[in-house]
């Protein structure tokens, strides 16, 4: 596709959403980066102007959807925002806890998918990019809440894909690793697991294999040029990687 029109990024205020907003308006979109706390990216708009982009910053909560504005001229529709949940075995972690998750990672993402749909057809078409997580191609422990949540995106992705191809609508289902954000430095540290009682060993095995992978993990702006040219590229697979990890493990699931 030709990086014209408008690019709506959520949870754009860090880590990979912000890399994704700067990487499309330096492409040539016009981007609209949207985030709960608009304060929180007051410098987006000069960074991308110093790369030559346009970008301007909206409040969008997807969980609010009084706030949930789409505007006309969309081209790319990118749901990143996002929620990860405490390590837990699935004994331990009250249904209470996932219905948040599933609000943010499902829900709010279906809310704004919904109302999206019908700008990208005015607009003669455009790409629905969905951000899950490459944890979906191994069966890790204490990661069922989180896992759930983005396999139901995945899942969602696949019957959109059938029934919006015919507008000349793509979507997109990005499968990122490690990747260098506050997330994935919030989940360096011993599972909650450990103290539940028959876990303890399998968390600290857990955590030894996580700080294994330091050395695979990928800074954001290096995963957005990907998945931008992904965006771009009208011949890009369904799904991609964004970092190594991602590259090993994808083509092993498919092969699977």
């Amino acid at each position: 596709m030709t990086p014209t029109g408008i690019a709506l990024v959520t949870g754009a205020s860090r880590g990979l959403g912000r890399a994704i907003a700067l990487e499309l308006a330096a492409c040539g979109f016009e981007v609209v980066a949207t985030m709960r706390d608009p304060a929180a990216g007051a410098e987006l708009p000069a960074a991308a102007a110093a790369r030559g982009g346009r970008l301007r910053v909206e409040h969008l909560d997807v969980t609010l959807p009084e706030t949930i504005t789409i505007p006309e001229g969309l081209r790319v529709l990118v749901n990143n925002a996002g929620l990860d949940a405490a390590m837990l075995p699935v004994e331990a972690q009250a249904v209470a806890e996932w219905r948040p998750i599933f609000e943010t990672n499902v829900f709010g993402l279906v809310e704004v998918t919904h109302r999206a749909i019908p700008a990208l057809r005015r607009a003669g078409g455009g790409v629905v990019c969905n951000l899950t997580s490459s944890s979906l191609l191994a069966g890790v422990p204490f990661f069922a809440l989180y896992r759930a949540s983005k396999a139901a995106v995945a899942a969602f992705g696949e019957s959109l894909r059938a029934e919006v191809a015919p507008f000349g609508i793509r979507v997109l289902e990005v499968l990122p690793g490690p990747i260098a954000t506050d997330m994935l430095a919030a989940s360096d540290h011993m599972p909650e697991a450990a103290r539940v009682a028959g876990y303890a060993e399998m968390a600290a095995e857990f955590h030894a294999s996580r700080r294994a992978i330091d050395a695979l993990i990928t800074e954001p702006a290096a995963a957005a040029r990907r998945i931008a040219s992904a965006i771009l590229d009208d011949a890009s697979p369904k799904r991609i990687a964004c970092d190594p990890l991602g590259d090993a493990m994808l083509p092993a699931a498919a092969g699977g």
